[in-house]
Formats: C-alpha cells, structure tokens, sequence
C-alpha cells in the first residue's frame, strides 16, 4: 500500500520534500521494514492483549497421559492462549501497509495466515469454552475442540484452493509451476496442474500440522518460527529477482520477490511474540498462532519453489511431526504383533522425549534454536552448490 501510494505521486512529495520516502518502493527496504514494524505491532499490543485474555479467562489446560509431565508442567495451567491472535494481526498489517497488493501472492499469503488462524482459533475457543463448561458441571471433557478428521477435511479444502490459486498465478510460466530439486540446478519436474495442487495440499497441511505439534514448550515454535522465516528472506529475495538468480546459476519465479516481505513479517512477528512466550511464558500460541505460521511457511516454500528445501529449514519441525508418527505407529504396530503396545520413544512429541531424558525445558529449547539455525544456514547456503 506505501509503495503505491510513494510511486503514484513521487512527484509531489519530492516537491514537498519528502523524496526520501521512494526507499519505500524498494524490495529490500521493504523487507527490512517489515521485520521491524511487525515486532513492533507485537510488542505495542502484547501487554494489552495478554491482560483481555485473562479477562477473558482463556488459559491453557495441559493434560498428557503422563503423571512425571502433568507435574513437570502444572505451572502452565492458566496461562493465556490464543496468543497466536497477535502473529496474526501483525502480519496481516505489516503485509498489507508494506508488501506490494498489485502481486497476487500477496493476497493469497494473507488469506493464507487468515484463514489458518481462523481454524486455530475456532479449535482453541471450543477447547476452551469446553473447559469452562466441564468446571460448571455440563459436560465431562475438558478438551473438546474440533475433532481431528473435522480439522484435517478443513484444512485441505483451505490448502487445495490456496494451492490452486497459486498454481493460477504461476501457470504460464515453467519455473513457476515446476518441482526443484536442491542442489541440482539443471532438473526441474513439471506438475501440471493436478500435480502442483496436491504437492501444495500436502506441503500445507504437513507444515501447519508440524508446526501445531513442535508448539509444546515456551518459546520453542516461534523461535524456530523466527530462524526459518529469515532463512526464506533470502531465498524469496534470489528466487524472485532476475539479476540474483542468473548470477548464482538459480530458477527464477516472476513476483516472488514479494515473498521477502511476507517471510521478514512472519519472522518478526514470532520475534515479537518471543518477548512473551520466553520461559517463563506469559502467552502461548496455541493452535491460532501455530496453525498460521506453520501455513505461511509452508505457503512461501511453495510461491519460491522450496518445497523440499523446507524439509531442511524446517528439519526441527518434520522431526517432531515424525517423532509423533512413529511414536504412534510402532505402538499398535508392537500391540498387534505381541499383544503389548511399546513405545519407540519416552513420550511424543521430540522435545517431551528429551524432558524425559532428564533435559530442563530450557535446555530443550535452546538446542532446538540451535539445531534449526544451523539447518538453516545449510539450506541458505544450498543456492551454491551445483
């Protein structure tokens, strides 16, 4: 919205004096603004936001089938969620005021975090309003939001015309439409339409979901959040210009660029929300804010073609997803085989596993920063290699 507003009468604000203002209209400021604007939203309204939460008595009820946990984390309870609510607002605006809204994938990115943390937020009030209900006596559950087929037919209707609206963008043009292969320069697979919406199908659902289950420990999904959203400023920024991407031998997807904007919101929106979700965490996420990251990410891979690159930006994400997996499909693989169900980990997801081996939350959370910006910076460093 700036950058328009500063092109179309450029004139009169040089004539005004205000000239500096074109650095609005340039992709790199841009990026650099929307970091900072979108960590600033989040600060100014954090306070404010978290204090309506408790109004509201929306607070978190961990429960796992596990007394060592149920104790280890008692000190949560109460806690506000739906913290996510201010990733989402943040972006949006931040998104909106600076991203450029002639670009088509601008628009579906923000219908992207809407309509992710619009399901979030639907599960996280009906948790809540049952947990509320239950203390009253009227119900016995006190974890009743949406079911999981309920929220997965959901999300692959949203995923689907998300996937076919970007497929619509970048039709008629190969590198736009094509599966990439990292490190391999040279190789592009064609999709096809079918084939391009069900890659997007998948790569949403799975990077919403993996993110939704990584969400476990204060601080530990919008710090990995953080790393991987800046790992893709810098691949939306090569992918999307012309210049960049010949240089270094690299496919070029036309309006891509757009991405840096949307990726560099994203991070500092988790930065922001960081500043209150550090251990101790004064605000989670929950599902509204995990299932909107996850969904962007996994929406901006998609627009630069980096589908298989998130697998490694976002390693830490895919392990815990598949730390769930496996955790669930050995049990009732061990039950049927011996009548005994065993369980392949001391508990799912990873990062409980890890408290069970006798790591402080704290320590989990680090190393999993850690761990996620080193892949990061592999995946980064991947546009070299030939």
């Amino acid at each position: 919205m700036i950058d328009f507003f500063v092109s179309r009468y450029l004139d009169l604000l040089e004539a005004a004096g205000l000239g500096f203002l074109r650095v609005f209209t340039f992709v790199t400021f841009q990026t650099i603004a929307a970091a900072v604007m979108s960590f600033a939203i989040v600060l100014a309204m954090g306070p404010r936001t978290i204090r309506w939460l408790r109004r509201q008595k929306i607070g978190d009820n961990p429960s796992f089938d596990d007394a060592t946990m149920d104790a280890a984390m008692s000190q949560k309870r109460g806690t506000p969620t739906m913290g996510g609510l201010l990733i989402v607002a943040a972006i949006t605006t931040t998104v909106l005021l600076l991203a450029d809204l002639r670009n088509a994938y601008t628009w579906i990115a923000v219908a992207s975090v809407l309509s992710m943390g619009a399901i979030g937020a639907t599960d996280d009030w009906m948790k809540l309003r049952a947990h509320r209900l239950a203390r009253e006596g009227k119900i016995r559950s006190t974890r009743q939001g949406l079911t999981t087929g309920k929220k997965l037919v959901v999300q692959l209707i949203l995923c689907g015309f998300i996937g076919a609206a970007t497929w619509y963008v970048g039709a008629d043009t190969a590198s736009a439409s094509s599966l990439m292969i990292p490190g391999l320069k040279t190789i592009a697979i064609p999709l096809g339409g079918v084939g391009f919406v069900v890659l997007s199908i998948f790569v949403l659902t799975g990077s919403t979901n993996a993110v939704n289950l990584t969400d476990g420990l204060d601080g530990l999904a919008a710090g990995c959040g953080a790393i991987a959203a800046f790992a893709f400023v810098i691949l939306s920024l090569i992918v999307g210009d012309s210049e960049w991407s010949a240089t270094l031998l690299y496919h070029h997807v036309p309006q891509a660029k757009a991405m840096a904007v949307v990726a560099a919101a994203l991070g500092g929106a988790c930065l922001g929300f960081l500043w209150f979700n550090a251990h101790p965490a004064s605000v989670f996420m929950g599902d509204t804010g995990s299932l909107a990251v996850g969904g962007l990410l996994g929406y901006i891979a998609i627009v630069t073609r980096h589908e298989l690159l998130l697998v490694v930006i976002g390693a830490v994400f895919v392990a815990e997803a598949l730390s769930v997996m496996a955790q669930v499909s050995y049990f009732k693989y061990s039950r049927k085989r011996t009548g005994t169900g065993v369980r392949l980990l001391l508990m799912s997801p990873l990062h409980h596993h890890f408290q069970k081996v006798g790591w402080s939350e704290t320590q989990v959370v680090v190393r999993f920063w850690l761990i996620a910006a080193m892949l990061a910076a592999v995946g980064v460093a991947s546009v070299k290699l030939r």
